[in-house]
């Protein structure tokens, strides 16, 4: 698998280097890959809508810097921007054990050691996707598959500035709020070394699920 850090990058680019990589991992031409980068402000609806947890006009919206994107994703309405990082695994997992599930709760497992890593306590909330510390959603997820091949990801909040959230009703659940590292531990974080850790747990934790599938 490559490790691949885009940098700060629009997401229509990131979709589009994404879909990319999918057709050559389907091919059988390229590696997976695990793309790690920053959004500029932008509000995603996934295959469930969410165009109604929309709270302000998309002309507001853009005022902001903002525009709303449509996405091929699962779940509902989230929000990118930079000092969040965002994470596209383009994988293999027909013959993984558990299938979609499976990778789904490792892509959650992920993020909660990353947070572990900052001292953060992270965890799963019951019909809720994603990871929270108490009430707070410290990161989302949500992957569309095509032939058995992963694409989309997660959002996991690190910087405190996340105005951006006040736009919308976050992933459509009504009374949950967004927090961060950075807001958790009472101090700013930086981005790439979150990346690193995250990288580092995600070897670990797709390694091992690689040596059980062997």
């Amino acid at each position: 698998m490559e490790f691949i850090d885009l940098g700060l990058i629009k997401h229509g680019e990131a979709e589009k280097i994404q879909l990319e990589r999918l057709g050559k991992v389907m091919e059988g031409s390229a590696p997976e890959a695990l793309f790690m980068l920053e959004h500029p402000p932008v509000v995603t609806l996934g295959r469930q809508g969410g165009i109604e947890n929309l709270l302000i006009s998309e002309d507001q919206l853009r005022s902001m810097g903002a525009e709303v994107v449509q996405t091929a994703r699962g779940g509902n309405i989230t929000c990118h921007y930079p000092g969040q990082l965002v994470v596209y695994p383009v994988m293999r997992i027909e013959k993984r054990p558990g299938g979609i599930k499976k990778f789904f709760y490792d892509m959650e497992e992920t993020a909660i050691r990353t947070a572990a890593a900052f001292g953060v306590t992270a965890a799963r909330s019951e019909g809720r996707p994603g990871v929270w510390v108490g009430p707070g959603k410290l990161c989302s997820i949500g992957i569309g598959v095509k032939k058995w091949i992963t694409y989309h990801g997660l959002s996991f909040n690190v910087s405190s500035d996340m105005k951006l959230f006040d736009a919308i009703t976050l992933c459509g659940l009504h009374g949950a709020h967004p927090t961060s590292l950075s807001k958790e531990t009472g101090r700013e974080i930086d981005i790439e070394e979150v990346k690193n850790v995250f990288k580092n747990e995600f070897r670990g934790i797709f390694k091992d699920s690689a040596v059980a599938a062997s």
